[in-house]
């Protein structure tokens, strides 16, 4: 895509942001879900508890049962069902770090313009524009 981009046009790229052993460890997951059916109701159920588990207690003991799971969907765009099995089965899962999205767009001339970075397993999204 990068030799697609016009003189002085823009290209937006939004890239799960590398965390190491951590991103490899996620990638292991979506990996088995994909390949080993047998393993999805597990992997499912572990994703439902870290995503969810919290949050659904933190609603239970306010009083609002499953309060933010009912509302999630006006402010996501996507039902929190699909959305666990999108995190746990999106495969390809690709990863970087934001050294190597700048080196790799810096050497098919492009100049970065503007940038946010994930704390964590989140994508960091960059803006180039092709010099």
């Amino acid at each position: 895509m990068v030799r697609l981009v016009a003189p002085d046009g823009y290209l937006f790229l939004a890239l799960y942001n590398d965390q190491g052993y951590k991103s490899r460890l996620w990638a292991l997951a979506k990996r088995t879900y994909v390949e080993h059916p047998w393993s999805r109701p597990f992997l499912v159920l572990c994703n439902l508890v870290r995503a969810w588990g919290l949050t659904s207690l933190i609603d239970l003991i306010s009083l609002r049962p499953f309060h933010s799971w009912r509302t999630y969907a006006r402010e996501r765009g996507m039902s929190p069902w699909w959305d666990v099995i999108d995190w746990i089965g999106g495969w390809p899962y690709e990863v970087a770090t934001p050294e190597q999205v700048f080196h790799f767009c810096r050497g098919y001339g492009y100049s970065l313009q503007n940038f946010r970075l994930s704390q964590g397993l989140g994508c960091n999204q960059f803006v180039f524009r092709k010099t």
